[in-house]
């Protein structure tokens, strides 16, 4: 290894100090201009938080939720002057199935210009719900250490993104010829364990999603962000070449014929997947009670609930939704003095509150953004009929129906 004379390269670093330290200045400047928009952007359009009343009887499949997310779906923020004068940013949701002292309640937060688009997307899907605008439940929690125990889980996918999780379509749920007593719901386990939370509790599935799109300068990337599907045709290939069940026979091409059964269904999922609207993901857990009466056990709960959306077969072929970062640390000595743990408590609550992950204050906060398509989202986030039977599970007491025609005046 030829040695490094220590002047003559201090000396480069000086002379060539106007070029990189003005590169340096520019890329600073530009970041927190962008970042002080954004802010102000982000302010000025307000946000509303609704709370989606359920009738007793849904008669909708999710497929019915799948439809709403689709007209929800925008990935255009504005125009370029928009976005870097005036610091627009694409508009995110907060999808919610949120325990407040064990009674379950659905939510979707979101801008205020957008509310009646969001209103007309569910009543087009569910003209049976009643959509209300509500005091926002999060803003009552405040962090304090030594009263309140705050828990909180981001999340990830156990494979890449163009491998969709078990879904509603999986689970058979796209039949609307069955029975209550033979629907297999997935959503059930979340809304029982929600159900079983006591008073002063609040537990919450807080799933933020933004329209997913190939990314570039319109967001402020140097290097652009390829589409998810970009990935399906690795992921079938690695299926079909080192993933199949039975060896292909040395001198001849791999074919589906080697997969199992389970893995062309899983190449047949990637495939219909690939043709959705797709948005950018993170679902949140999140846990606050009382020291005295938390519970101990209440991110292992959260996370249980929700093993079923991961696909557990012979091959584990399809994808899972599984935990990322934990608030607290495995040994007291990576916090000693509780610190940082604190500091995560309260990042946290605070992210929590503001839904915020894609953008200012906490953009990317404890985790990367994943991609679902709309049927892995309606799969996460649907209205439930007869098949939940969670006594907990916020309901309207009686379906509304228009008069009949004839009526005399």
């Amino acid at each position: 290894m030829p040695d490094i004379d220590l002047a003559v390269t201090l000396r480069f670093i000086f002379v060539s100090a106007p070029f990189w330290l003005t590169i340096l200045l520019i890329s600073v400047f530009f970041h927190t201009w962008l970042n002080y928009k954004r802010r102000e952007f982000i302010r000025e359009k307000g946000n509303v938080l609704l709370e989606i009343r359920l009738p007793k009887d849904i008669q909708k499949t999710p497929a019915a939720m799948e439809m709403a997310l689709e007209g929800m779906w925008e990935d255009v923020p504005g125009t370029n002057p928009d976005v870097y004068l005036k610091g627009a940013v694409r508009n995110w949701f907060s999808l919610e199935i949120v325990s407040i002292g064990g009674e379950v309640k659905f939510f979707i937060w979101t801008r205020t210009d957008w509310r009646k688009i969001l209103e007309s997307r569910i009543y087009a899907q569910y003209p049976g719900v009643e959509i209300h605008e509500v005091e926002d439940y999060a803003l009552d929690i405040i962090f304090d250490p030594t009263k309140t125990k705050i828990g909180g889980i981001t999340t990830k996918l156990s494979k890449e993104d163009a491998i969709p999780i078990k879904t509603y379509i999986d689970f058979g749920l796209d039949k609307t010829d069955k029975e209550q007593e033979q629907i297999v719901d997935p959503l059930v386990p979340v809304l029982e364990y929600l159900g079983s939370r006591q008073p002063g509790e609040i537990a919450a599935m807080q799933i933020l999603i933004q329209a997913h799109r190939g990314m570039g300068k319109q967001d402020a990337k140097l290097i652009p962000k390829e589409h998810f599907t970009k990935g399906v045709k690795d992921a079938i290939k690695k299926i079909v070449e080192t993933e199949a069940y039975f060896e292909h026979r040395e001198g001849f091409p791999a074919s589906t014929l080697n997969l199992t059964k389970t893995q062309g269904e899983a190449i047949a999922s990637i495939e219909r997947n690939a043709g959705k609207h797709a948005y950018d993901t993170m679902v949140r857990l999140f846990y606050a009670a009382p020291i005295e009466i938390a519970d101990k056990m209440s991110t292992a709960g959260l996370v249980g609930s929700m093993r079923q959306f991961s696909y557990v077969g012979s091959n584990n072929v399809l994808n899972g939704i599984r935990p990322d970062k934990f608030m607290g640390f495995e040994f007291s000595w990576q916090d000693p003095f509780g610190i940082k743990s604190s500091r995560n408590q309260r990042e946290h609550l605070d992210a929590y509150k503001r839904r915020s992950f894609f953008n200012v204050p906490y953009k990317h906060l404890m985790g990367k953004p994943y991609v679902l398509t709309i049927e892995e989202l309606a799969t996460l986030f649907h209205f439930p009929g007869l098949a939940a039977t969670t006594p907990t599970l916020a309901r309207v007491p009686s379906k509304k129906a228009e008069a009949p025609a004839n009526l005399p005046i």
